[in-house]
């Protein structure tokens, strides 16, 4: 018996499967076992073409190909060049166990590429389970990202066989690769950035409050909401918001890219953090994920370490709204179904932007509200209290004027954040801000006796929740930031504050 290490996706983790052969004498035939989906069986064929146009003579024995473990349902045309080697190689005595072999089979014996590859693989890289793997040629350049790997492309079915046949004296075709953009070190960890801005707030005139609350957003990852008119420029400032979020650490941008990998979109490998926008109309499967047979990841999942933005957010389904208040409030998605029960990571930031009444106009000086107060109650009713409970900041857009300037551009906007991640980290912090749990919150939001008190007055006041309070310190932590101030002071409390939702 031989075999070699392959890979299938068990939710969004990857599962290593041995690919195991016999070929004993017997009558002819080949089957594959293993709870292999179709695009595996139908591997036989590719493979058996594959072996006949490179001058190979079929075996006339009886060929068991098994997929362990068997009780894992395996999927994906990533196995083809594993049974095809397996069953050119059976006469040699070598050892191939250390090996992971991926690829799909053309019936020429080219090898090539498929979408699951660079998920599997960066999967497997951060549980360290994978050194070395024969991989499609094609593949390399997005492979190469992946650190720790020795990658050994190969374009023909032959050009594998000749190496596995020459493993002790293989070299690998390429070295993992670094990501070539600026960055800065802080113990030992590298923070990467960009400095293009597709979507500049330079753009943005007016609007000072809701620039400056969405600066801290960016600095601490906090939860924000507009509210303002329509045409006032909620959506304009929400796009420019993922140009000026913090850095991203090496396994943030390879996590970025095997979640584009994940919906069916090319790796690029750069600094951006993720940006969802469903759209009012998705139903609950598409955004928190979910299938029958296999739980998909969906767009909560797919913001993971960036933003999920929700436009016309009241318009959402009240189911939807209210199962958001989940990972919002652990970083986490749990997907329950009958044949699979899967947890995706879901660690992002939320933004939302509404209107003030059904018509828009409610805060508008020179247009008249046509809704009654039944109206405008029943849609703010949308969003229940334990939802706007999870987010940081409230913002109120100003009314629009003709005299309106540009101020900040996300240059300067994006070093503010820079200097405000530095002092963090420096600060030994490892969390943003808003990610601080109750005893972090204890070490780094240091309050003096005059901000507790002015703290004690606000919860009699507002009447705020726990969780509202520990909003408010999470929100003047980042304000301290901005200041480069070790200690919250008065002034950072008091803009956390103006800040809650009345």
């Amino acid at each position: 018996m031989k075999s070699v290490n392959c890979a299938t996706n068990e939710g969004i983790e990857a599962k290593v499967v041995t690919v195991e052969s016999t070929l004993t004498k017997g009558l002819p035939s080949f089957s594959i076992v293993g709870m292999a989906s179709t695009a595996i069986t139908e591997a036989k064929e590719r493979s058996k073409s594959a072996l006949l146009s490179n001058e190979f003579s079929f075996p006339p024995k009886r060929i068991t190909i098994n997929l362990a473990p068997s009780d894992v349902k395996k999927e994906g045309s990533q196995f083809d060049l594993s049974i095809a080697l397996l069953i050119a190689l059976d006469y040699i005595d070598d050892d191939f166990s250390e090996w992971f072999v991926f690829g799909e089979l053309g019936l020429d014996g080219s090898v090539k590429e498929n979408l699951q590859l660079y998920p599997l693989i960066l999967s497997l890289a951060n549980q360290k389970l994978i050194h070395k793997a024969i991989v499609p040629f094609s593949a390399l350049k997005k492979l190469s990202k992946i650190p720790n790997i020795e990658f050994y492309g190969v374009k023909t079915l032959k050009e594998a066989m000749d190496l596995l046949k020459n493993q002790e004296s293989a070299s690998p075709t390429v070295e993992s690769s670094s990501i070539d953009y600026p960055f800065y070190e802080i113990d030992g960890e590298n923070y990467y950035y960009t400095k293009e801005y597709q979507y500049d707030f330079i753009d943005v005139k007016g609007q000072e409050v809701a620039k400056r609350a969405t600066l801290i957003s960016a600095c601490g990852f906090h939860n924000i909401i507009y509210e303002g008119s329509p045409g006032c420029g909620k959506s304009m400032i929400a796009k420019r918001l993922r140009y000026i979020l913090p850095p991203m650490k090496i396994d943030e941008i390879l996590n970025e890219a095997k979640l584009q990998a994940l919906d069916l979109k090319e790796p690029e490998f750069k600094p951006y953090r993720n940006m969802r926008t469903p759209h009012h109309s998705s139903t609950q499967a598409s955004i928190f994920g979910g299938g029958s047979f296999k739980a998909q990841i969906g767009e909560v999942g797919l913001a993971h370490n960036g933003i999920l933005f929700f436009d016309e957010l009241p318009h959402f389904s009240k189911n939807v709204l209210e199962a958001l208040r989940e990972p919002m409030q652990d970083n986490k998605i749990r997907i329950s179904r009958v044949n699979s029960k899967v947890e995706y990571q879901a660690d992002f930031l939320f933004v939302g932007a509404m209107n003030p009444c059904p018509c828009g106009n409610l805060l508008n000086d020179s247009k008249e509200c046509r809704c009654s107060e039944v109206e405008i109650k029943r849609y703010k009713n949308r969003l229940s209290d334990p939802f706007l409970d999870r987010v940081d900041i409230n913002v109120v857009m100003q009314q629009v004027n003709k005299d309106d300037k540009s101020s900040y551009s996300s240059k300067e906007f994006h070093k503010m954040v820079v200097e405000s991640h530095i002092f963090a980290k420096n600060r030994g912090q490892d969390k943003f801000n808003a990610k601080l749990n109750d005893e972090e919150i204890e070490k780094f939001c240091i309050l003096d006796d005059e901000v507790k008190g002015i703290l004690d007055m606000a919860i009699d006041r507002f009447g705020l929740s726990y969780r509202a309070i520990k909003k408010v310190q999470k929100v003047s932590r980042t304000i301290a930031d901005l200041d480069s101030s070790e200690i919250i002071k008065k002034k950072h409390i008091l803009e956390a504050l103006s800040y809650r939702r009345r």
